[in-house]
């Protein structure tokens, strides 16, 4: 699981970003997100991959894009 904060007390912001590779029932691969602002719950999001490799590739060129947004690992 990767998990990103991104805390600006100037604007008031204050953001998670969640990310994880889980097998659903069907037994397929599928990158799990969780987003929102820190102390809420969050939007879950979940795209199903064709094999593990993509779903791990998917999750690390999220949390690059994340990354240069500003987002730092909590």
């Amino acid at each position: 699981m990767i998990v990103l904060h991104r805390i600006d007390p100037r604007c008031n912001m204050a953001r998670f970003y969640a990310l994880s590779v889980e097998r659903n029932l069907l037994g397929e691969w599928s990158l799990v997100r969780n987003y929102g602002r820190i102390g809420r719950r969050g939007v879950f999001r979940l795209d199903i991959c064709g094999s593990r490799a993509d779903a791990y590739a998917a999750a690390r060129r999220l949390a690059q894009r994340k990354a240069l947004k500003g987002y730092v690992p909590a």
